[in-house]
């Protein structure tokens, strides 16, 4: 079977329809654009932040994917419409899927996956009343009420984010939320090499007085690895940061985040700035609240409100889970949220943790 990625008539591109030449994606594409690419132009490209490699084979699905980041590209300095946008995503689904099965790549199956799911949110969505339940675009920009909210993460990288939670919670070293909160922030570093940068001014101020000795844990259970001691690490200056290697995150080991360069520093400065939030500092805010934070803004919709499905809220027992907490000591630093202005009209009851993110950190959604 030939596989097609677009042109809704396979005679079009001077061959006979047949049943072997079924378009698996819709979208039209000229013969003159697709004989011009294999004459030496746009051999390569990206789709997000995926690099499409010259020497990909077939050739029909390099042209695919590189026509997939021009059009999404296109998209997003556009007018927002959720049927275009649901349409791309499918074929980013159908596209990545043929990669994978080319390449033998997980993380090109799982970016599939997350394109199918963001497609029937997508649809979703365009089944409602737009201006009152938000939507997000492709760029990260959400309307809400009517005016448009500019993202820190697009829909895309915010569910790479939900993939550095699950990994900070399956993969800390101890239990104690110091640990997980600092392999969380540790593993954005060194995510794509499994080498990175940090001084002791971040570590201090993610963790306190607790920073050395979960350091030390973190380096003993060889999670971590540092160049000289941890006293070293934490007297180092921004100017002149200490380097880590987190040895499962090595390129000769199974892949266990997978995204790009560029999602990385996306999702490592949104994480920093819910950690480091202001208001949040000044209501002293520990280390589980901070954990609360993240787990609740990586788990919003567009209109700000908690959890997937309207009013349903989070699930309390996996909310405190992430935070190291019993289900009934959830509560209290939901308080402390809601004093620092960060979450409004949140509850912990009967379960459920409903609510939503106030105006103020509504750039921090997570866009579910």
């Amino acid at each position: 079977m030939t596989a097609l990625f677009s042109g809704a008539n396979p005679a079009s591109a001077g061959g006979d329809p047949s049943p072997d030449t079924t378009p698996l994606i819709p979208q039209a594409r000229t013969a003159t654009a697709r004989v011009s690419r294999r004459n030496g132009q746009r051999q390569w490209g990206k789709v997000g932040q995926w690099t499409v490699p010259a020497g990909l084979q077939p050739t029909v699905l390099r042209d695919e994917l590189i026509e997939l980041g021009d059009a999404f590209r296109a998209y997003q300095v556009g007018r927002p419409d959720l049927s275009v946008l649901a349409t791309l995503l499918e074929r980013r689904a159908r596209a990545f899927n043929s990669w994978a099965d080319v390449t033998g790549d997980d993380a090109l199956r799982q970016e599939s996956q997350r394109a199918q799911k963001a497609a029937q949110e997508t649809h979703r969505q365009g089944a409602g009343p737009r201006a009152l339940a938000g939507t997000a675009d492709a760029a990260g920009a959400v309307a809400v009420d009517g005016p448009v909210v500019e993202r820190l993460l697009t829909a895309g990288q915010a569910a790479h984010a939900r993939d550095v939670l699950d990994y900070a919670a399956a993969h800390a070293p101890g239990p104690q939320p110091e640990v997980r909160l600092a392999v969380l922030l540790l593993a954005l570093r060194a995510a794509r090499a499994g080498a990175g940068n940090v001084n002791g001014q971040d570590l201090a101020g993610w963790l306190g007085g607790d920073a050395a000795q979960v350091l030390d844990q973190m380096v003993d259970t060889d999670w971590l690895r540092l160049p000289g001691t941890v006293q070293e690490v934490m007297a180092s200056r921004p100017e002149d940061p200490a380097a880590l290697t987190v040895p499962s995150l090595l390129p000769d080991q199974p892949r266990l985040l997978g995204f790009g360069k560029a999602t990385r520093s996306k999702i490592s400065g949104w994480a920093q700035k819910v950690v480091g939030d202001r208001k949040m500092r000044k209501k002293k805010a520990g280390v589980q609240t901070k954990l609360l934070a993240l787990y609740t803004a990586a788990h919003t919709r567009p209109d700000g409100h908690l959890g997937r499905d309207q009013g349903s809220g989070l699930g309390l027992a996996q909310a405190a889970a992430f935070c190291a907490l019993p289900e009934d000591g959830i509560a209290e630093h939901v308080d402390v949220l809601v004093a620092a202005d960060w979450l409004t009209d949140a509850t912990a009851r009967d379960g459920r943790l409903p609510g939503r993110l106030t105006e103020r950190v509504l750039p921090l959604g997570g866009l579910l």
